[in-house]
């Protein structure tokens, strides 16, 4: 078997068991085993097949690997439930004070008060969720 062929068969080797850590450190000394995959078919040279590895599965884990993780496993956190009403427009169903009223958002009608004590929307005004207090809609109109 020549040094290549070994060098191939270690990095896909790595590269399948990534599957397994997730943390993609394999991946990218399995990069570094392609590379010296390369290299072994180029020099011929063991010690050459080896640095070029070493080198390459540093370069990875230094440089690539980072920038992999933040893109592919940091994923910006998903609001869900009545979090994610939060920003949203709506538009006044039935005055809303700082004692109650309703208003539409999506689909959905929703319980609702001002933001502002004091603050009287009326019927047909657009307005924009600043919170969620329980099945409550805080609200205040757009500008």
């Amino acid at each position: 078997m020549t040094p290549a062929l070994i060098w191939l068969i270690a990095g896909i080797a790595l590269m399948a068991a990534e599957v397994l850590s997730g943390d993609l450190v394999l991946l990218m000394l399995g990069g570094g085993a392609l590379l010296a995959s390369g290299a072994a078919l180029v020099t011929g040279n063991v010690v050459v097949d080896v640095i070029v590895f070493g080198i390459a599965s540093v370069a990875l884990l230094w440089l690539a690997r980072p920038a992999l993780k933040r893109r592919f496993l940091h994923t910006p956190e998903i609001k869900m439930g009545p979090e994610a009403l939060i920003g949203t427009t709506g538009v006044v169903v039935a005055t809303v004070n700082g004692e109650g009223g309703q208003v539409r958002l999506g689909g959905d009608v929703w319980s609702a008060r001002s933001v502002a004590e004091g603050q009287r929307i009326e019927p047909g005004t657009k307005v924009t969720v600043v919170q969620i207090a329980g099945a409550t809609a805080v609200v205040s109109p757009e500008i």
